[in-house]
């Protein structure tokens, strides 16, 4: 059995155990062949919506969802692309067979991903066993091909919503962010993507300033005029719209996107699910130590002020001016 390190907070401010839920990108499996891992590891079945998406229902761990990470297929809106043209597939096995070799083809460079429900941090090991499956099943990860920019996701749900709480562990996320880059050995593909681009260091400086005491209004607003994306390896915007729906709503970020939920939308590392000694409990250790330092106040304190001593007051100019050119741009 694979160990998975513990948290520093092992329940919420409620008493109740934390849970994390894992989301992993991948290739070279369909939609059925990634619900049948699921389901000889956890049990249930496997209701397909379509060739591309569908869910596992009745599983010992919840529902999972495994779609293909393209909107106008999962959503069938290239029918309605082909019924301009004269062109109506219909809803049988003419359909099915399009959709069957599209997902085959999509595939190669987009995604198909397998999203589990939050589970308690002991369950982790369970999650592992499928991920475990589909590395023996074919699934390829990151470092397959330079088109496969695939990332892992844990949402981690918070030990407390307060504001001191949820400030350290930014805070800790910003010092220890470098190291982990440096560790996972970011593949090339995903840093050419807009996914996790890092946050701009005016923020860092911004948030690091040890006099730097916000209200919870005022760090989400902070966040959202330094940060407003949610293309960040720490992606707070769906702790945040959990929070406070009507800031977040009212700030130019993706909406459509944001899935409002009361946990750290952590989505840097690399998804090696096609390399054997590749476990989860990997990269899962990389958020512990966030959190483990998040839990020392000194040596948060002693750490920030190191880093601050680095951030040069250019870096932080290019940073807003960078910012602003950019907002024109997209407006």
């Amino acid at each position: 059995m694979i160990e998975f390190r513990p948290l520093p907070w092992l329940e919420t401010a409620e008493g109740t155990p934390r849970r994390v839920g894992v989301e992993l990108e991948m290739a070279g499996v369909d939609a059925e062949t990634i619900a049948r891992a699921v389901t000889d590891e956890v049990g249930g079945r496997f209701d397909a919506d379509s060739a591309f998406s569908g869910h596992v229902v009745d599983s010992e761990l919840g529902e999972f969802r495994v779609e293909l990470d393209a909107e106008i297929l999962t959503s069938r809106r290239y029918l309605d692309s082909l019924q301009q043209i004269g062109i109506d597939l219909g809803g049988g096995a003419v359909r099915d067979n399009v959709e069957s070799l599209l997902s085959r083809l999509t595939g190669l460079v987009v995604p198909h991903e397998l999203v589990c429900p939050p589970v308690p941090l002991d369950a982790l090991p369970r999650i592992d066993a499928i991920r475990h499956r589909l590395n023996e099943a074919g699934a390829r990860g990151t470092e397959a091909s330079a088109l496969y920019a695939f990332g892992l996701q844990f949402n981690i749900e918070i030990h407390d919503d307060g504001v001191p709480a949820l400030l350290s562990i930014l805070r800790a996320f910003l010092l220890r962010v470098d190291a982990i880059i440096e560790k996972e050995d970011i593949d090339f593909s995903r840093k050419l993507t807009p996914y996790v681009h890092s946050f701009p260091e005016d923020f860092v400086a911004h948030l690091l300033d040890p006099d730097y005491a916000p209200t919870r209004e005022g760090l989400i607003d902070d966040y959202l005029r330094f940060s407003p994306t949610r293309n960040r390896p720490l992606d707070a915007l769906p702790l945040f719209a959990w929070l406070d729906a009507d800031r977040v709503a009212a700030a130019p970020v993706e909406h459509a996107l944001i899935k409002a939920r009361p946990a750290w939308h952590y989505r840097l590392p690399n998804c090696r699910i096609d390399d054997p000694d590749w476990t989860l409990a990997q990269p899962w250790s990389e958020w512990v130590e966030v959190e483990c330092l998040a839990a020392q106040p000194r040596e948060l304190v002693r750490t920030a002020r190191r880093r601050l001593a680095s951030s040069s007051a250019l870096k932080r100019w290019w940073a807003g001016a960078w910012r602003a050119l950019t907002s024109r741009g997209g407006s």
